[in-house]
């Protein structure tokens, strides 16, 4: 690289970051208190500052410069001066490197050391000190990156949302115990291309691979100091660039590509697990590491009239000021760019409740969902939200606007609670599995907006939900307290893993019945990556910290004869919801339409093949439940399908109710390898904790 101008052009206010244009490179950066930004260039390997340039020009609040000859892989930062007056929520500290908000690329690693804070730590006046140290050995830089790829003939799958099933993995844990892959390979995105890992993705049925944040994230101190590490990846560090760890080298950005393109080619969407509601930084007590330091007062909400605290309605310390404008010109430029740049096919958004806070609270109309669903791009993707966090008037469910899908946990626990025997679950039972239209059925949204689970990332795995009553959390040093306390799980006769056959066939039983309750269940079903193969955390309900064999997919398990049925039993699930309309409706079912004459939509009966009645649904010592539904194909016929679903210790024969149809038993989750048979006889049996499901398609009239 020929030698490098002392001096800044003044260059453009856009676009943001760093961009190289083949000449040279425009930085621009916000900051609306800033007095005055510098660049700060260092040497190839990043250790040494070699140059500090200040921004020569500031437009409209973003500060800019062009350093010609500059190319890509130059390590930069910058350093912000300005008022350090905490009060006031100013929080300038120049001695403190700072990352660039839309860094493509980071280089090194953060070395945790008290320089990296803005005050002194452990001083009488805390965060209102001042600290001097240079932070820029203990920092990671930003690189300038050139984003060009060949992407080919690339395509996105654009798989309906009715047809979606989603497949939640974590790039590390998927594939770090897959002993086939190269040891360089495992638990990066290249992992995520080869063939086998793809091949097993199709198997089961995946149509998208929703993965853990895969944004660049920190290793929090107080984790690193116990010995642990944040292994989900809640805590970005850099909205725009993809975690260092996840690359064989932290400069091979284009794997994730590679693994994108491969995935597309086998009709598989990516979708990306994003956290724009916090930060890495914490609360006032935690590290100045980019937005603290550039603009603290625009970049988080603050508390009014004591602006020193921050608003914490995620529980992290920090709330992003999501409705100021270059804070949400932010966030959607780096959904844009991960659109644009990684081809991604969506996006679920964590705490997705503050995104649309306003001043009075959650709005379903607020800027970031309008910005999202009129954007060219982002409203062409899937979009989903988790919708809750821990602020006043929080729990969302059901509130966001057309165009969103959102994890239902209503779905989650009620069918925890009904496979567990819980009492008078049968009327829940039944609003889960038609979509939970009560939540969901207004302004013309379609059943998949239900993102239905039984197990997420957060929480028990599906085999840990029948062999743990209590969490065990114990490896996570806070005194098993941490997690929810309340998992709606049963360990079925003895707590943890057992050789009792008896207990392990009740347990496989019930595991089957949950997974075809998603799987037959109108809305979005999300997979648990592993719990298709019977993965376990040993109890652990909040395995956050725990980057080990706790949480990684044991591939080892997954070769025994019992992972392998429980494999083979999701790969028949998923073959049957993408053969049969009826346990995929485009629309809301409510009984009103009839497409034959007694032959309404959706109907609903006793094990005695009777209608149910109000007193019926109100039966608390019952569990059992039939379910028909029918839809009309486009050549005329109706398929109809039947689902029976026996949640007692004892087996029950099901009455089949009028009128008289040639059923096909096409499942029985008692007995899953066996073949699809004709019905005879005019009742059903159905062993404990089991479902059957019956079909038929109807002629032309």
């Amino acid at each position: 690289m020929p030698p490098l101008p002392d001096r800044l052009a003044p260059g453009r206010p856009d676009p943001m970051g760093a961009t190289w244009d083949g000449l040279g490179v425009n930085f621009a950066v916000f900051s609306a208190n800033a007095e005055r930004i510098e660049l700060c260039l260092f040497d190839p390997a990043g250790r040494r500052e070699v140059a500090r340039l200040p921004l020569p020009e500031c437009t409209d609040e973003v500060w800019h410069g062009y350093l010609p000859e500059a190319r890509p892989g130059l390590i930069y930062g910058y350093r912000a001066y300005g008022p350090y007056e905490p009060r006031r929520g100013h929080r300038f500290n120049p001695h403190k490197l700072l990352l660039d908000p839309y860094a493509r690329q980071l280089h090194g690693e953060l070395r945790w050391s008290d320089a990296l804070f803005g005050y002194r730590v452990g001083a009488h006046r805390a965060d209102l000190s001042f600290d001097r140290r240079d932070s820029a050995p203990a920092m990671p830089k930003s690189v300038v990156a050139d984003d060009s790829f060949n992407w080919g003939d690339d395509r996105p799958p654009a798989v309906p949302w009715e047809r979606t099933v989603i497949y939640e993995a974590h790039v590390r844990g998927l594939t770090i115990r897959r002993e086939d892959l190269g040891p360089r390979e495992r638990g990066t995105f290249a992992a995520l291309a080869d063939p086998r890992i793809i091949e097993h993705l199709q198997r089961v049925g995946a149509t998208a691979i929703e993965l853990l944040p895969i944004h660049a994230f920190l290793q929090d101190r107080f984790l690193v100091e116990k010995g642990l590490r944040n292994y989900w990846g809640y805590s970005t560090l850099a909205f725009f660039a993809p975690e260092p760890r996840y690359l064989i080298e932290p400069w091979m950005r284009n794997e994730l590509k590679v693994a994108v393109r491969r995935l597309h080619a086998a009709g598989i969407e990516v979708i990306l697990d994003v956290v724009y509601n916090h930060t890495c930084e914490g609360s006032e007590m935690g590290p100045t590491l980019c937005w603290r330091g550039l603009d603290n007062a625009s970049y988080y909400r603050l508390v009014p009239g004591d602006e020193r605290r921050y608003i914490n309605d995620t529980g992290t310390g920090n709330t992003v000021n999501v409705p100021h404008p270059r804070v949400l010109q932010m966030i959607m430029d780096s959904l844009r760019y991960w659109v644009e740049a990684y081809h991604v096919d969506g996006f679920r958004f964590d705490l997705g409740t503050i995104l649309g806070r306003e001043g009075t609270g959650f709005d379903p109309g607020s800027g970031f969902f309008d910005a999202v669903r009129q954007d060219p791009v982002l409203s062409r993707v899937k979009l989903i939200s988790e919708p809750w966090d821990l602020g006043p008037g929080g729990y969302q469910v059901g509130n966001h606007p057309p165009g969103f899908a959102e994890w239902n946990d209503r779905f989650r626990d009620g069918v925890r609670r009904f496979w567990r025997g819980d009492p008078g679950m049968r009327a829940d039972l039944a609003a889960r599995l038609t979509g939970s239209a009560e939540l969901f059925d207004r302004r013309r949204r379609r059943p998949w907006a239900s993102v239905n689970f039984v197990a997420a990332h957060d929480g028990f795995t599906l085999h840990d939900l029948v062999t743990y009553a209590e969490r065990h959390n114990e490896a996570n040093g806070e005194g098993n307290r941490d997690g929810h306390a309340e998992n709606f799980s049963a360990n079925w006769g003895v707590e943890g893993e057992t050789d009792d056959p008896a207990v392990r066939a009740t347990r496989g039983r019930v595991k089957r019945a949950m997974l075809a309750t998603l799987f037959a269940s109108a809305g979005t079903p999300m997979l648990l990556g592993g719990d298709e193969m019977d993965r376990t955390q040993g109890g652990n309900n909040n395995a956050y910290c725990q980057d080990n064999e706790t949480s990684w997919v044991d591939w080892g398990r997954a070769a025994t004869e019992e992972a392998r049925e429980l494999t083979a039993f999701v790969a028949r699930l998923a073959a049957l919801r993408a053969r049969l309309r009826t346990l995929r409706p485009p629309v809301f079912q409510h009984g009103v339409t009839e497409l034959r004459p007694g032959l309404p939509d959706i109907a609903w009966y006793d094990q005695h093949g009777r209608p149910m009645t109000p007193e019926a649904w109100n039966l608390p010592a019952v569990n059992t439940l039939a379910l028909r539904r029918a839809v009309a194909e486009a050549d005329g016929t109706v398929e109809v399908t039947l689902l029976l679903l026996n949640a007692d210790r004892t087996g029950h024969a099901f009455a089949l109710p009028p009128p008289a149809l040639s059923w096909r038993l096409v499942l029985d989750s008692a007995r899953p390898l066996a073949e699809e048979r004709p019905v005879h006889g005019a009742a059903v049996p159905v062993a404990p904790h089991s479902v059957v499901l019956l079909a038929v398609r109807l002629p032309l009239p």
